[in-house]
């Protein structure tokens, strides 16, 4: 696995492993440990969506002039996503444990299917197509607060 592929799966796993804290912590009906681990778990998110859509995919689209291939259903799958962040936070607000339990059943869903799509086939691909250019990539990834 190349640098590219093994920060951006390590940094799934790290958004994975507070997500398991967030669902854990509504399940103890812990609700000021859940919107901590709620709103950590969206930092992490967004820090992750930043990398990919402003660094990661325009990379991939420069170096293969597809930009309405495999990252445009990325984006999309971001943006199904982020609606389901709002929702979160809205039952979360509400201390309503059924209805985010069932979001975070169905946002599992989805993360599993995306990730496994980006790990196994998009991630991959970019190593390929960027090169020399893949140090610099990481930098400027390992940069993004």
């Amino acid at each position: 696995m190349s640098a590219l592929t093994t920060y951006m799966t390590s940094d799934h796993r790290r958004c994975d492993d507070i997500f398991a804290a967030l669902e854990n912590s509504v399940g103890d009906g812990d609700w000021a440990t859940a919107t901590a681990e709620l709103e950590r778990f969206l930092q992490a998110m967004e820090r992750h969506f930043q990398i990919e859509e402003e660094i990661l995919f325009p990379a991939f689209e420069q170096a293969t002039g597809m930009d309405m291939g495999p990252t445009r259903v990325m984006r999309s799958e971001h943006q199904q996503m982020r609606g389901l962040f709002a929702e979160l936070r809205e039952s979360s607000a509400r201390q309503d444990a059924d209805e985010l339990l069932g979001l975070t059943e169905t946002l599992l869903l989805v993360m599993q299917q995306h990730n496994l799509k980006e790990e196994q086939v998009l991630y991959p691909m970019t190593d390929q197509v960027v090169g020399d250019d893949a140090g610099a990539l990481l930098d400027r990834m390992q940069a993004v607060q």
